[in-house]
């Protein structure tokens, strides 16, 4: 396995060298993240996970006039890690694959963006309804997550206002919330306008897809595609407290049955402050509440969920924060605590986690979940 992995390594070191010598004549840059953990969840028996990762970097940029600007950024994502159970192997998993490629022009105030790359926005911070194209995880020190295939064209304007319009092709997984996986021949269409309003900001977006119902029904014989509308509204003003609410409504277009419910609303209510004490304190709250229903005013079936995080630096080099996850539903609680200390070029984290087996929080992969249960997670990260 570790020279499966070292080969990983050496071939990702390979494209991008040859990437270099092609770039000669433009400014290149390479970077990077070594990181390596260890999870150890304590259920009725222990079980661990020990891996490594290696996410290299390359950005290559020319400006081809006054006003324009190329730039290519590639990256992968090279991943290993074994599991054990009650300290004797059980797996392992090990995978390589692109992380970020894409190529951009832009000005000033344009830019045209190709490939796979990372699309996020809305004011949320932790429970986010506008999160249709990431999944990253408020409790990863890294804040990695999977990008997708698309063109996003952006353009600002002088008074902060800016128009973004992407199209998506060829995403094979889920994204963000969905439970449904796209009809990967058929193009995915949207956008947002963003615009600063009195003490703050506000932006309306929408999206539309095609669903695979295929994907969530294994045993029907019949394709069944159907299309699928989102809209959605954020807002975010500094009052000194900072205030912010994210509200997205999705709507279902299929009448055949069995069929998701037609609607779905989710909506997310924040604030955070900084106290004056000792170095700041910043505490943080969310309020999420999420509802299928085949009424668009009515909530047949929902889910609540409340968040608390508090962030303290310590000093210059120690930092701990936590964040407290409740289910309304059903009355349990999410803790997680994390304290890092960081160098010129190495973070060490250590985390602790409290949380129920059966994980119903966010909308992610195997991987990705290691917080199920109680348990520790170190980590060390090298930047480069």
């Amino acid at each position: 396995m570790k020279i499966k992995f070292v080969k990983y390594c050496f071939i990702t070191f390979l494209m991008l060298f040859a990437f270099a010598v092609q770039a000669q004549k433009f400014k290149t840059t390479t970077k990077g993240i070594l990181d390596g953990w260890s999870t150890f969840n304590f259920n009725e028996k222990v079980d661990c996970q020990f891996g490594v990762r290696f996410i290299p970097t390359i950005n290559i940029e020319k400006s081809l006039n006054e006003k324009l600007k190329f730039d290519f950024e590639g990256s992968f994502n090279s991943t290993t890690f074994w599991f054990y159970k009650d300290w004797e192997f059980q797996d392992n998993f090990d995978n390589i694959r692109p992380y970020r490629l894409w190529a951009r022009l832009s000005s000033n105030q344009f830019e045209l963006r190709v490939g796979l790359q990372k699309i996020n926005f809305g004011t949320a911070s932790i429970l986010r309804p506008l999160m249709w194209f990431d999944q990253v995880d408020p409790r990863d020190p890294l804040q990695l997550t999977t990008g997708v295939n698309g063109i996003l064209g952006r353009y600002y304007f002088k008074n902060n206002a800016n128009i973004w319009i992407w199209t998506l092709y060829g995403n094979d997984n889920i994204k963000g919330w969905e439970v449904i996986e796209s009809e990967k021949d058929k193009p995915e269409i949207g956008g947002r306008i963003q615009f600063p309003i009195p003490k703050g900001e506000a932006g309306v977006s929408i999206h539309h897809r095609t669903a695979n119902l295929n994907s969530f029904i294994l045993d029907s014989t019949e394709h069944r595609m159907f299309p699928e509308n989102k809209i959605g509204i954020d807002g975010k003003w500094d009052l000194g407290v900072g205030l912010w609410f994210e509200l997205v409504v999705k709507k279902n277009e299929i009448t055949k049955i069995p069929r998701p419910m037609l609607y779905e609303h989710s909506f997310t209510l924040g604030l955070d402050y900084t106290f004056g004490l000792g170095n700041g304190l910043n505490v943080l709250t969310e309020f999420f509440y999420l509802s299928q229903s085949d009424n668009l005013f009515a909530s047949d079936k929902f889910a609540k969920f409340s968040s608390f995080s508090i962030n303290y630096p310590l000093d210059l080099m120690n930092n701990i924060s936590t964040i407290v996850f409740y289910n309304w539903n059903d009355q349990s609680l999410y803790r997680f605590i994390n304290f890092q200390r960081t160098y010129d070029y190495w973070s060490f984290y250590l985390m602790a986690f409290w949380n129920p087996e059966s994980f119903k929080l966010f909308n992610y992969n195997a991987e990705q979940n290691l917080f199920a249960g109680k348990g520790l997670q170190l980590m060390a990260v090298y930047n480069f």
